[in-house]
């Protein structure tokens, strides 16, 4: 008893004795889990190990939320979790654990964690590098990040089990993280992300004793591998509140470590206006539970560095489509360095860049050779985006409202569309090896001219 008045008088700080939640004392019931998380739990515990729902899955169904995924926490180690269902495999190395198949869903089931320790366990700046050892359900708990993400419910009594004041927390709708807040950061920098990235999701507030060492602490950052940072901002663009993630990214000081050239974007008016429309409506399509992808929208947060580098390299006299390709090519490296981008995802933001000035040609067959793309549609949506932050001046102000009458037209109408062809003549060359003069013996004739058409 004495120690869960010290767990509620020093926040953070734990209990190794659980504070127990009944079913009346909150709204999580068992139906409102999946099904395979329900027939995993029902396995493990079977079984004689203890099996719960643990982390957000937890948090979100305490604020009304539906889950997208179950994760399970047991005693059970890896190698005992295995053996128990048919479709099961070990996965990780810096964090073992099991993903079990159970229909079309995976079921991420990890075993109990205890601290790290040793002088191997973190690196020079107190990075955790790896976290491995087994320990009990009141270690595991003060491992975890924040108090609302260490919750654990246990559907055959429905009870939630909450050592760090985690439920307290989810009412006050308060992010708090678990034990001194440098360390935390220091271990794992990737939790100063998660907490802008669930503070802007969950509509949460984060702690003053939490937020306090962000700024500070957001070099370390650089010190997370490009594939993981690429991870992490993947969810939070896809989150459906990408836009107040960006937002808290830079009121927490955050920007720097993520997207370095961000600072620079959102400083231009045009560029600050493109990229929250860009953001407003992934948001929007991912709330609509339409698809998205990551390639357009990185597409968008990095178009105004590319833009500016190709307009100075135009000015410098450059021609336009070799200079767009080096300029493409100099900000995805220079973002390379902090964002490890899929090759696949990469190749698909220089197609939407490179299409850009073909939208710009309105005349001959190139508007109908460009309707067959298979990136159209996103060439198109990201010229949309361009023309309603106020990017086009002059006569492209109306572009993207003549490809929006141009692909819905008709053949006829169509043409009407099209514009004069003011693209000079070019003229064939000769396959021959030379052309025979008039008065060259042999000569049917006089030289005709090379024939020369304005359509590409």
């Amino acid at each position: 008893m004495i120690r869960r008045l010290l767990a509620r008088l020093i926040p953070g700080k734990g209990s190794s004795e659980p504070r127990v939640y009944g079913p009346s004392a909150h709204s999580v019931r068992r139906t409102q889990l999946s099904r395979g998380a329900q027939d995993v739990i029902r396995k493990l515990q079977d079984a004689g190990y203890k099996a719960f729902v643990v982390g957000g899955a937890v948090r979100d169904l305490l604020l009304g939320i539906t889950p997208k995924d179950f994760d399970i926490a047991t005693n059970a180690t890896p190698e005992q979790v295995k053996p128990l269902f048919r479709r099961a495999f070990i996965i990780g190395r810096r964090f073992r654990l099991v993903n079990v198949l159970a229909g079309p869903e995976t079921i991420e089931v990890s075993t109990f964690r205890a601290r790290q320790t040793g002088d191997d366990a973190s690196d020079e700046h107190g990075r955790l590098l790896s976290d491995n050892v087994f320990g009990s359900q009141a270690e595991d708990a003060l491992r975890r990040d924040f108090t609302l993400n260490a919750l654990y419910f246990d559907p055959a009594t429905e009870e939630v089990w909450d050592y760090v004041g985690g439920v307290t927390d989810v009412r006050a709708k308060r992010m708090r993280l678990i034990g001194d807040p440098v360390t935390r950061y220091r271990e794992d920098p990737v939790r100063m992300l998660r907490a802008a990235r669930l503070a802007a999701k969950l509509g949460l507030t984060i702690e003053k004793k939490t937020a306090a060492p962000i700024p500070t602490l957001a070099p370390l950052l650089e010190n997370v591998p490009p594939a993981r940072m690429f991870d992490e901002m993947e969810k939070l663009l896809l989150s459906g509140h990408a836009l107040e993630s960006v937002k808290s990214l830079r009121e927490h000081g955050l920007h720097h470590g993520v997207l370095p050239l961000l600072d620079v974007i959102v400083e231009q008016p045009l560029g600050q206006r493109f990229i929250e429309l860009a953001l407003a409506n992934t948001d929007a399509r991912v709330r609509e539970g339409k698809s998205v992808t990551p390639a357009f929208l990185f597409a968008t947060l990095l178009w105004h560095e590319v833009l500016a580098s190709w307009n100075a390299a135009k000015a410098r006299g450059e021609r336009p489509m070799p200079a767009l390709f080096e300029a493409m090519d100099k900000v995805l490296e220079q973002q390379a360095q902090r964002l490890a981008i899929p090759r696949r995802f990469e190749a698909a933001i220089k197609e939407i860049w490179a299409l850009q000035p073909r939208f710009e040609q309105r005349a001959g067959q190139r508007p109908f050779r460009l309707l067959e793309h298979p990136r159209f549609r996103a060439g198109y949506d990201f010229v949309r985006l361009r023309c309603d932050s106020g990017e086009m001046e002059g006569d492209l102000v109306g572009l993207g409202e003549w490809w929006e009458k141009f692909q819905h037209a008709t053949q006829a109408e169509r043409e009407q569309l099209l514009r004069p062809d003011e693209a000079p003549a070019k003229k064939r060359r000769s396959r021959g090896r030379g052309r025979k003069r008039a008065d060259t013996p042999g000569s049917s004739g006089p030289a005709s001219e090379p024939a020369a058409s304005g359509k590409s």
